[in-house]
Parts: C-alpha cells; sequence; structure tokens
C-alpha cells in the first residue's frame, strides 16, 4: 500500500523550526489582546458563549436549537476587534502595515487550521471512501485558500443532512472572515486619508453595515444558502462590530447603565440559541437578535460580569478558536459511524472535542502564534506560505487522484456504483428534452429524475435496436397540469407542463405514454434524515402554498392528477408507475462505510412502510386508471421480496443515491416495461392484417 497523501509528522514542528531561520524584527502588537491590562474579559467570555452554542448546537443537543447564532456573535467580535488593531495602527507613528496586519491574521488561524487539515487527510486515506477521500481533498485546498464559503454554496446547503457528509463545512466561516481581513483595512485606510481621521467612520460603516443588512434580507428570501454563505451579505455583522468601537470611542454608559445593557445582550443571545431554529429564515432580519446581543455586550464592556467573566467561560474562551476546528470533524465522525443519535456517543464526542481543542490550543496555536511573532515579516510570512504548500499539495493530488490500490476491490466496487447513473442526466435534464435508444420513438417518458434514473430500463425492453423513446421533463418537477412549485424549479417546470399541455395531443398521438414521478415526494416531503430535505413539507401547491400536506391539498392533487391523467390517455395508451422505494440514506456509501469499518449493513425499506408511504399515491393512481383507462405499472415485485425492497443484490447497490436506481438496479424493471411494445406490436400487427383484408378481393 501506498503511503498517505498528507502527512501529519513533524507539521506542527515545522513552524516551530522556521523560527530559527531568522532573528527577530519588530512584531505586529494587538493592541486590545497584548497591552499589558487591556484584557477584554468579557470578550473572551463571549467568544466562550458563542463555540458553546456552536458546539451543541452541532452535537444535536436538544434546547439549543439556535446555537448556530454563535457564527454571528463570533463575527460581531472579529469586526469589533479588527476595527481597534487597524485604527490604533493608523493613529501610531508607525502607521499601518498591509504586510504586517495579513501576517498577524494568517499567523493566528493558519497553523492550527493545518494541522486540522493534515490530520483529515491521514485519516482519510484509511478510512474514506473514494469519492469522499476525493471531495476531502477540494474541501481542503479550498479551506487553505479561504474559499471554502463560496464552495460550499455550490453544494448543499448548511443545514441540509447532507452537509455531515463534509469534514471542513465549519470553515466557511473562517473563508467569510478572512474575505473581511482582505477588504476592511482597504476601505478603513482610504476613508481615513481621504476623510482625514476617525470623523466620518462611523456614518461610513453604519451605511455600509445597512446596505449589507438589506442585500441579506433581499437575498435570503430567494436564495437562503447563498444569503448564508455569501460574504456580501454576512459583511453587516462584522460591521456592526466596527460600528461598537466607534461608538464606544465617543461615549460610554456609566456602570448602573453598563450593566442594563449587558444584561440585555446576553438575554438577546440566550434567547437566540433557545428560541431560534433552522427552519426559520437565516439569515435575514431575525439574525439582528443575536447580533444586536452581542454589540450590547461588547458597548457594556463589562470586565466582572458573572456570564462571561467567570472562569469556566474564560477557560473555553482563550481555546474557543482550537474547539471550534475540532468540534465538527468529531460530528461528522458520529455521523459516519452512524453513532449521531446515541448520547453515550455524543458525550464522548463533547469530551474528546474539549480534549482536542485543549492540546491544540497549547501545542499549535501558542507555540506556532509565539514563534512566528518573534520572527522578520519577510521569514514568518515564508514560514507559512511553505506550511500551506505541505498541506495543499497533498491536497491537490488527493483531489485528482483514484489511488484504486488503496482500498479492497469489493469497496471499490461498491463506490463505483454511485457514478453508475444515467451518463445523458446533466445534458437532458438541462434540455427537458431528449430522445434515448434509436431514432424510431416507440414510447414517450414523461417525468422527473426518477424517470430519466429509469429511462435506459425503458429502452434496454425496447424490441429493435432502432426503436428509441422520447423523454420530456426535468428533476423536481411532477406532471401534473396545473400545480405550482415552491422550489427553484418552479419557472422551469411551468414551462415544460404549459408547453406539454399544449402538444400533447399532437405528439405522436397513439404512442405510450409512461409517467414516472417521486409522486409522494412532492406532496409528503422527503424521509426523516434524507439529505436536503424536510419530511411532511410539500414541495407542490395548486392555489396557495402548504406548510403541511391537508386535506385540501390532497384533494386538489387528486382532482389534477386524475385530470392530467385523462388529458394524456385521451390520445396515448398512458402507464403510471408506482412510486420507486425510497431507502432514506445513500446506498453506497451506507455499505461501503461498513465495509471499511468490518461491519454488516444491509439497507432495505420494508414492503409496509413503502406502502404507507405511497398509500395516497396509490389510491389516486388508481382511480385515473378507473376513470381514464390508465394502466398502472407496479415496480415492487421486481425491487422487493414480499417484506423487504433490497437496496442491493448480491452485494452490489441497485441505487446511485438514497432513492434513485442506478443503471445496474434499474435493469431490474425491463421486465416490467417489455409488455408494453409487445402489445404494442400485437396492435400493430392486428392493424396491419386488417389494413391487408381491406385491400385482399376476397
Amino acid at each position: 500500500m501506498r503511503r498517505p497523501a498528507g502527512s501529519t509528522a513533524g507539521l506542527s514542528n515545522f513552524l516551530a523550526r522556521c523560527c530559527r531561520l531568522a532573528a527577530p524584527d519588530r512584531q505586529f502588537e494587538e493592541p486590545s489582546l497584548r497591552s499589558p491590562g487591556s484584557f477584554r474579559y468579557d470578550i473572551n467570555g463571549l467568544r466562550a458563549w458563542a463555540v458553546v452554542a456552536v458546539v451543541l448546537y452541532h452535537f444535536g443537543i436538544k434546547g439549543f436549537t439556535g446555537g448556530f447564532v454563535g457564527v454571528d456573535v463570533f463575527f460581531v467580535i472579529s469586526g469589533y476587534l479588527m476595527t481597534g488593531i487597524i485604527l490604533g495602527a493608523l493613529a501610531a507613528p508607525a502607521g499601518f502595515s498591509f504586510w504586517n496586519f495579513y501576517l498577524a491574521r494568517a499567523r493566528r488561524i493558519l497553523p492550527a487550521l493545518l494541522v486540522l487539515c493534515a490530520v483529515l487527510l491521514v485519516l482519510g486515506w484509511f478510512f474514506l471512501l473514494p469519492s469522499d477521500y476525493q471531495r476531502l481533498g477540494k474541501h481542503v485546498w479550498g479551506s487553505v485558500l479561504f474559499i471554502s464559503n463560496r464552495m460550499f454554496l455550490k453544494e448543499a446547503g448548511y443545514f441540509d443532512v447532507a452537509s455531515h457528509d463534509k469534514w471542513l463545512l465549519h470553515t466557511w466561516s473562517l473563508s467569510v472572515e478572512w474575505q473581511f481581513y482582505l477588504l476592511f483595512p482597504v476601505l478603513l485606510v482610504a476613508a481615513w486619508r481621504w476623510f482625514g481621521g476617525r470623523r466620518w467612520l462611523l456614518p461610513l460603516l453604519g451605511a455600509a453595515a445597512l446596505a449589507s443588512l438589506a442585500y441579506c434580507v433581499v437575498l435570503a428570501g430567494k436564495d437562503p444558502s447563498k444569503a448564508f454563505y455569501f460574504f456580501p451579505s454576512r459583511a453587516w455583522e462584522l460591521l456592526a462590530g466596527g460600528v461598537i468601537f466607534l461608538i464606544q470611542n465617543r461615549w460610554q454608559p456609566d456602570v448602573r447603565l453598563s450593566l442594563w445593557i449587558e444584561r440585555a445582550g446576553m438575554a438577546l443571545i440566550i434567547g437566540s440559541l433557545l428560541l431560534i431554529t433552522p427552519q426559520m429564515s437565516w439569515p435575514g432580519l431575525l439574525s439582528l437578535v443575536p447580533v444586536c446581543g452581542a454589540a450590547l455586550v461588547l458597548l457594556a464592556r463589562r470586565d466582572d460580569a458573572r456570564l462571561t467573566a467567570n472562569s469556566t467561560a474564560q477557560w473555553l474562551g482563550t481555546r474557543s478558536y482550537s474547539i471550534y476546528l475540532w468540534h465538527w470533524p468529531v460530528v461528522v465522525a458520529l455521523a459516519y459511524l452512524e453513532l449521531s443519535g446515541q448520547l453515550l456517543a455524543i458525550a464522548a464526542g463533547l469530551v474528546l472535542t474539549l480534549i482536542l481543542g485543549h492540546l491544540s490550543y497549547h501545542w499549535i496555536e501558542q507555540p506556532s502564534g509565539r514563534r512566528l511573532g518573534h520572527l522578520r515579516p519577510l521569514a514568518a510570512t515564508a514560514c507559512v506560505v511553505v506550511a500551506m504548500l505541505v498541506v495543499m499539495g497533498p491536497a491537490k493530488v488527493v483531489r485528482k487522484a483514484d489511488f484504486e490500490q488503496r482500498l479492497p476491490q469489493a469497496v471499490q466496487r461498491v463506490d463505483d456504483e454511485r457514478e453508475n447513473r444515467n451518463p445523458r442526466l446533466d445534458e437532458c435534464d438541462a434540455k427537458t428534452e431528449c430522445q434515448y435508444g434509436g431514432p424510431n420513438t416507440r414510447a414517450i417518458v414523461l417525468g422527473d429524475s426518477h424517470a430519466q434514473a429509469t429511462v435506459s430500463a425503458i429502452v434496454a425492453s425496447l424490441p429493435d435496436a432502432q426503436d428509441g423513446v422520447l423523454f420530456i421533463g426535468t428533476s423536481g418537477c411532477p406532471i401534473i397540469f396545473g400545480a405550482q412549485l415552491d422550489t427553484p424549479k418552479q419557472e422551469i417546470c411551468q414551462k415544460i407542463l404549459g408547453r406539454l399541455q399544449q402538444r400533447q395531443a399532437s405528439l405522436l398521438p397513439g404512442t405510450p405514454v409512461i409517467v414516472i414521478n417521486r409522486a409522494s415526494y412532492y406532496l409528503f416531503g422527503g424521509l426523516a434524515g434524507e439529505a436536503d430535505e424536510t419530511p411532511n413539507k410539500p414541495k407542490l401547491y395548486f392555489t396557495e402554498p402548504a406548510a403541511s400536506p391537508s386535506a385540501a391539498l390532497l384533494e386538489e392533487y387528486r382532482q389534477h392528477y386524475v385530470a392530467t391523467a385523462c388529458e394524456l390517455a385521451a390520445h396515448h395508451p398512458l402507464y403510471l408507475v408506482r412510486p420507486t422505494p425510497e431507502m432514506g440514506v445513500r446506498v453506497p456509501e451506507a455499505m461501503g462505510r461498513a465495509m471499511l469499518l468490518k461491519r454488516e449493513r444491509k439497507v432495505s425499506m420494508s414492503q409496509q412502510t413503502y406502502q404507507q408511504r405511497n398509500a395516497f399515491v396509490s389510491q389516486v393512481q388508481d382511480l385515473a386508471g378507473q376513470q381514464c383507462g390508465a394502466h398502472v405499472l407496479d415496480p415492487i415485485p421486481y425491487l422487493c421480496d414480499g417484506q423487504q425492497c433490497s437496496a442491493s443484490l448480491d452485494g452490489r447497490p441497485l441505487y446511485y443515491d438514497d432513492d434513485h436506481l442506478s443503471e445496474f438496479g434499474n435493469r431490474l424493471l425491463v421486465p416490467m416495461f417489455k409488455p408494453i411494445f409487445a402489445e404494442q406490436m400485437v396492435g400493430e400487427s392486428h392493424a396491419a392484417s386488417t389494413r391487408e383484408g381491406k385491400q385482399s378481393p376476397l
């Protein structure tokens, strides 16, 4: 076996050895943290509250539904400190140095982050599936370059279950902060020089913060995931810290007022932790609550407050960065081991997080920061860059290479099934209309991604190589005339349905139409625990969006479904396919991980669960058969054994994710589709005989 692509051996000591390359010169000191007597116990304690909130939320501790607001608190603190550091340097005789500022930020953030990335690369070599390992390499690259927020923006949302497969998801906030570090000094230095000092800084930062907040609110309504990850929509939180710093320099509350300001701020923060939920629009106007809370605590500047100045808060606050770095990989590891719901495992994970955070603080953060701080800027910069390359180099290799010899062949075979899907899926999903197979269209397939996952089985059931099928549809679009979607697919789906309704009568009349949809999903949402989905939340509506599948919505669905079926059946033989069993877990990943961990893992869904999930849709399909003459095709006899619907066959996954059949799995349905074309051939033969009989002189 090859050596691991990344190694932590000596990485933490590398930065220390760099210290011997040059003699000390000047340091870039942070006045708020370095000057004697200026240590801010309130800020350190506020960091503790923020990190505890985030950690407890991510570990799924009940009661902390809004723990993710801890990141918003961190942003306010960071904006406050950076404003003080930059303005302090501008007012000093030596002036402000961009190089020293960025170097100070790098030596604060990078050493612990690089060690974390190196550790994950090494462990991933032994315990991650090939595609997971490649994704880790990609995420390491993005995290070290501080662009991971934009990287994760293109993937699943922060609150989605799929986020628990991303070992470095939490680095999105570091990327946002670093992007702030890049731009904020430029803004302040320019304003300082153009406006002659601090005079106009407060209205400038206030206006910038309000503009960013307005953008955040608008974007949250249109694209919540982008609003969450995107720096311009988060900048206002960091700028809020700067505004508080400037206000504090002009006005200081007296002791009694300071007490009430601090209490109000902590009440807002604690209320956010306990009452805000991921289902609420976030970020947006609601994020003003924790941001204002943090701002008030900073404004109060109470170094003897019980909630922030106690010894526990101070211990956690000094280690907050390392705790934040290490807690998320521990959370992901519990999910990877399928231990997320076990109290003992959660408790062990919390203890491990504190231990790793403490060790990281003492063995990496403090030594590297102290020793790099004694180097000349050029030498320190060289050490940081080399350390980055030591981690980014292997990450780049991991991102691109397969390392086929790394894992047992059986594991590789299971993992390969993730890519064994319709090879034209992306192309035809974008085009919304594709010809599969030969040029002679023998059937029209209408549907969503489940239809695209099955279409090749229909092609395989055709009697002649020149025969083909016409696919019309796109992922996330149910074939029901009049349906509206409460998803980003609304616009494209409306175009498809409108065009189909207008032309279906003249579209190859007499050609069989096969409708395949993940029908129950549009009414009842995804399964519990399914990636990126909220159970029991309808995706469609007919008059107005619904928060749950109400009786009124179900009745509208029934009427529109049957009406659509009758319109289609008036001009075509119509076949309605019952829903494919949904597994709720990504099958290849679950099986592959179990094999790596030497565990037995058989993914399946009971037929009873399937029937409960799809009972309403089955009734509606049967009604369409009675009223419109539609034929109902049931995949259950081909995918289930009477008790269980297995997700694998002979150790090979039948699905490429949690609910889409792979190209291997869909072949089990070929016998279900073959009779359609056998009947079609008999009909064509009978018609031809009739025509010949009419032409015969006999």
